[in-house]
């Protein structure tokens, strides 16, 4: 029994961690937002995002194993460098805005737990995790981070703590709702927006290639297709999972808070942070110091996750080194870009803008530049000169067509409520 469960978490690795990541302070807040401002009646989103998901998901980690290089370098080797230098500026500047949030979230979340100054926390949150991508090798790395994705399961145990309209759920969980208006629209759109996000793409299919380079007799499986099964077999379990792991979560979070805050008509949640403060009073001192607690071990995935795929992107685009496992002179370019887009989150919180209007923006580049490049992933995915004979299935491509076309609606309706 133990060695069937020690298979099975061997198999579990940059899927696991990239759905965690999904679920990072940011989108704990859209999740409370949707979950107290609607109720139940958004819990079909998450439900009708999780196969797509793991359809775009699973192409991007396919071609990260098949082609041994991450998606920056795919596209830059088959679409003009004005579009790879504008799709990964804007990526940056997104995630750079995401880990703003992100490192205030978590100093926010310290704050309500313990005082003090928040400001003082979210620089020691970004410092902390900086230090670790720089100095810990890939393979103690991502043990940690597999780890910290239990910190998730703090949402799934917080449900058992209030008290759920069972009997309503299971109809609002499988049937979609829909109001044409501004509001309800914008909700959903943020919902789509933070399930499927690009960075989310970069990373599993960076993390893939660095499988392969961590293992000396690993190869690219274009170069070398045997046991080609086994490495698609463990990205299927991994991805499935990991997106399963991570819906499931972003379900709790909107059902506790559709629970509690929307019961008790508080609906105007704009953090993560407020969300916690808000639930103390309505659902008690067990239920807070789990939301609490729960924005702070989410955020430590989230933060090396954004800042990583960033520096992938980059450094691949450039042709530079890049990589977890290569010592700090050994990829100065790589590193540097992880520094920055960190140290550049944290300066973004001590300006005078706006950061939940940044978030907004940031969502925005997200939404915009997730369908060119899940067009881009899903023509490459498909094309034999680039997969061999590893092109997806019918199924799956069908899966990825219909989360790109899913978002190219999303973008639509969220310009359209401007």
């Amino acid at each position: 029994m133990k060695a069937r469960i020690r298979d099975w978490m061997r198999q579990l690795g940059p899927g696991l961690i990239t759905g965690a990541a999904d679920d990072d302070p940011s989108g704990i807040a859209t999740y409370s937002q949707a979950g107290a401002q609607f109720g139940l009646l958004t819990l079909w989103t998450v439900v009708f995002t999780y196969p797509l998901m793991v359809g775009i998901q699973m192409v991007s980690a396919r071609i990260g194993r098949v082609t041994g290089h991450g998606l920056a370098a795919n596209i830059r080797s088959h679409f003009p460098r004005p579009i790879v230098y504008a799709v990964v500026g804007l990526l940056v500047i997104a995630n750079t805005i995401n880990i703003a949030a992100d490192i205030a979230a978590m100093g926010d979340a310290l704050r309500l737990l313990i005082g003090g100054p928040g400001h003082i926390y979210a620089i020691a949150f970004g410092v902390v995790s900086l230090l670790l991508q720089v100095f810990l090798t890939y393979q103690r790395y991502v043990r940690y981070l597999k780890w910290l994705t239990l910190a998730l399961l703090a949402y799934v145990v917080m449900v058992l703590t209030v008290n759920i309209p069972w009997h309503e759920v299971l109809a609002h969980a499988v049937v979609p709702h829909f109001s044409i208006t501004t509001e309800y629209l914008t909700v959903v759109v943020a919902v789509f927006g933070t399930t499927i996000s690009p960075y989310l793409f970069f990373w599993q299919a960076s993390q893939e290639v660095e499988e392969i380079e961590a293992d000396p007799h690993a190869y690219a499986l274009a170069k070398s297709p045997d046991g080609a099964q086994k490495h698609l077999r463990r990205i299927k379990i991994d991805t499935y999972i990991g997106m399963g792991f991570s819906n499931l979560v972003a379900f709790c979070i909107i059902l506790a808070t559709a629970a509690t805050l929307h019961v008790a008509g508080v609906t105007n949640i704009e953090t993560s942070a407020q969300a916690a403060e808000a639930l103390r009073p309505l659902a008690g001192q067990a239920a807070f110091l789990v939301f609490a607690l729960g924005i702070i071990g989410t955020g430590l995935i989230a933060v090396p996750v954004l800042a990583g795929s960033a520096a992938y992107a980059v450094t691949e685009a450039f042709q530079w080194k890049r990589g977890l496992d290569l010592k700090l002179l050994e990829a100065r370019e790589f590193y540097a870009i992880i520094a920055l887009a960190t140290l550049g989150g944290i300066a973004f919180d001590f300006s005078p803008i706006n950061p939940i209007k940044a978030l907004f923006w940031s969502a925005v580049i997200n939404g915009v530049i997730a369908v060119p490049i899940m067009m881009v992933m899903m023509l490459l995915a498909d094309d034999a000169k680039v997969m061999g004979r590893f092109t997806v299935t019918r199924r799956l491509k069908a899966l990825g067509w219909l989360a790109t076309g899913t978002m190219a609606a999303a973008v639509m309706a969220m310009f359209a409520t401007w």
